[in-house]
Parts: C-alpha cells; sequence; structure tokens
C-alpha cells in the first residue's frame, strides 16, 4: 500500500506487543534456548501488525476511523470522485456518501450533492428541462428547445476555487447526454437595511 500525507502503508509499530508470541508455542526443549527466543521474537515483531490489523478490520471499512492511507483505497472501491488532494475529512465524507450519490447520479439532485460536497457550498443549477401540465392538449412545451446545463458556484472568493475541478465534478455527475457551463462567481452579498428613523427624535 502507498503511502499519503496524511498516513502511512502498514509497517511494524515500535513497542507493539504481539498476542500470539511464538516463543511460547515453540517445543519445550526451546523454552531456554536463548538463540530460538530471540530469533522468533524478530518475527513477534513483523506479525504484531497484522494482528494489529486483524483485531481492528471493520474499522478499516468504516470511512470514519480508517486509516488516511486505506481511506484512498475505499475511494476507488466505491468509486468516489477524488482528485487526490482533498483534505482527509472530505475524503472521509466523499467515500461515506458515495453510494448514496451513485443512486441519484446524473439527477438535479445527485448533482447539487456532488457539488457541495466537493466544495461545501450548494451550487446555483439552470438546466434547459422543464415540466408542466394542462387541462387543454396542444400547450405549449415547457423548458428551452436547445437542451442545456449551467452551474454556478457563488463563493466569497472565486479565487480559492479552481474551475477545472468544479468542471470535472459536473461532468461526473451531469446527465451523460447534457452539454454544459460552470462558473464560479462571488457570492452575493445582502444590502445593508435602511436605519429607520428614531420616533422620538
Amino acid at each position: 500500500m502507498s503511502g499519503t500525507a496524511e498516513g502511512t502503508a502498514r509497517g511494524t509499530v515500535p513497542g507493539l506487543a504481539t498476542p500470539y508470541p511464538l516463543g511460547a508455542a515453540l517445543p519445550a526443549v526451546y523454552a531456554e534456548d536463548d538463540f530460538g527466543q530471540r530469533f522468533v521474537s524478530g518475527l513477534d515483531v513483523v506479525l504484531a501488525p497484522l494482528f494489529n490489523v486483524l483485531d481492528s478490520l471493520e474499522a478499516y471499512f468504516t470511512p470514519a476511523l480508517a486509516p488516511a492511507d486505506f481511506v484512498d483505497y475505499l475511494a476507488t472501491w466505491v468509486g468516489a470522485e477524488l482528485e487526490g488532494t482533498e483534505s482527509l475529512g472530505l475524503r472521509r465524507r466523499a467515500v461515506a456518501s458515495a453510494v448514496a450519490l451513485h443512486r441519484v447520479r446524473g439527477t438535479r439532485q445527485g448533482l447539487a450533492a456532488a457539488v457541495r460536497l466537493a466544495f461545501g457550498v450548494p451550487p446555483e443549477i439552470t438546466e434547459s428541462g422543464g415540466a408542466a401540465w394542462s387541462a387543454r392538449p396542444l400547450g405549449p412545451f415547457p423548458g428551452a428547445p436547445a437542451a442545456g446545463l449551467h452551474v454556478a458556484l457563488r463563493v466569497a472568493d472565486p479565487a480559492a476555487v479552481d474551475p477545472h475541478r468544479l468542471h470535472a465534478v459536473v461532468a461526473a455527475a451531469r446527465p451523460a447526454h447534457l452539454p454544459f457551463t460552470v462558473a464560479v462567481t462571488p457570492s452575493r452579498t445582502p444590502e445593508p437595511l435602511a436605519e429607520e428613523p428614531d420616533p422620538d427624535e
């Protein structure tokens, strides 16, 4: 396993004891053999992390508890859309929600959830489709005649958001047949409220 910035691959752990020392399992003739005991104790150092992993195996498949380097493996198993540069917390959330996002992939709900997961901000989605009903036949079709999708992300600092990353997230979560555009714009700031005159003045 390859390591990441926040974690390293499985390996020996200084001072980690093994629950099943090999020296105790040797035939009685080797119980007092100093060389034999020291020889198998070297193997205990190698085997102790394996027992440790097996004892806590359930945690390895829980995104909130898995070691940092194993989270990246889980991401590939569940098809989470990650670049590998995200924070550990974001990678954990992406793995935990990947299966639920697959269920709504290609829908407006799934697209909004994917963008919000990646950037922490709900997007503004404008699409060409529409739905309407009419009591009369031959009514006008809803939506725009040209298919299209536009996703706008309003953030306080647009320069801090990578538009290429937004493009990749939308490309992966949109309906496959739908052309799209993306934009990162400054967030709207509410206008200051006008001060009401003091009735006592």
